[in-house]
């Protein structure tokens, strides 16, 4: 079991690598564009340079998977994890962050057998530090992190929705009848899923995002009470190993709203 000790040593290396690495940064440096479409930055070499040296000096067991590897290395370490894995996104929110807007942070994850047991996300501007351990609960800067049970109705909610990703048919029915009172989207899916964790949004739609996305994020916000989870198709059941491809994210603060959600979901699709 990765122990408390443990994750205020692994904050302490993501928080000094975030200040020192992205802050001064921070919308002064040059993007290129990777193989796939993204960017990315020096920033985001930086951030995975350090931690990875960090990170065997305190932890050797573990290999770390980062975003920014070559594809056939990723799927190797996926296939053959031995002890364990880090899972690193240097910099979630490339977009934002060589554009000059606050909206990014580092996201790492330890993956062990089928399971996270350890997340951290850190926003550098902000200086928030959420993490989770599993089984034990999800903290915002030391401090219990708990998401609220309201509001009751999906019509009260404030969603954040990356419409990017979605299939039309969905897009169409959420810009002709979007059924919550406000909609949202930022950037970071890290940060997203800290964010309904912590309550700020209260649903959350996400059409395709990648392992290093989700990792540390999804489990937060599990630990934080909140509810959903990742998906290979609308309507299909949540997916519980980890894979490259990526997932459709749906999640809400509770339990009756994701149902509500949910059910909303599916009927537009139909329509």
């Amino acid at each position: 079991m990765f122990a408390k000790d443990d994750l205020h040593l692994l904050e302490g290396l993501v928080r000094n690598a975030g200040r020192e690495e992205l802050v001064p940064r921070f919308a002064s440096v040059s993007a290129t564009f990777k193989a796939d479409g993204s960017l990315i930055t020096e920033a985001d070499l930086a951030v995975q340079s350090r931690l990875q040296a960090e990170l065997v000096g305190h932890w050797p067991q573990y290999a770390l998977l980062g975003e920014e590897m070559d594809a056939s290395e990723q799927e190797r370490l996926l296939l053959s994890p031995g002890a364990g894995l880090w899972c690193l996104d240097p910099l979630d929110g490339t977009g934002n962050f060589a554009a000059g807007i606050p909206y990014f942070g580092v996201s790492l994850a330890l993956l062990r057998g089928d399971q996270v047991d350890a997340a951290v996300v850190y926003d550098p501007l902000r200086d928030e530090c959420f993490s989770a351990l599993r089984g034990q609960g999800a903290w915002l800067n030391g401090e219990a992190l708990s998401a609220p049970d309201s509001p009751a109705r999906l019509q009260d909610a404030m969603a954040m929705i990356d419409l990017k990703r979605l299939p039309d048919p969905l897009i169409r029915a959420l810009a002709r009848k979007s059924p919550y009172r406000s909609q949202r989207s930022f950037g970071s899916v890290a940060l997203d899923w800290c964010w309904i964790a912590s309550g700020r949004c209260q649903v959350y739609l996400h059409g395709g995002q990648k392992l290093w996305d989700y990792a540390a994020g999804y489990l937060i916000m599990l630990e934080s009470g909140a509810v959903g989870g990742l998906l290979s198709r609308y309507g299909g059941d949540w997916l519980g190993d980890f894979s490259l491809s990526p997932r459709i994210a749906v999640a809400a603060t509770h339990a009756g709203l994701l149902t509500q959600w949910r059910a909303w979901i599916t009927q537009g699709l139909m329509d």
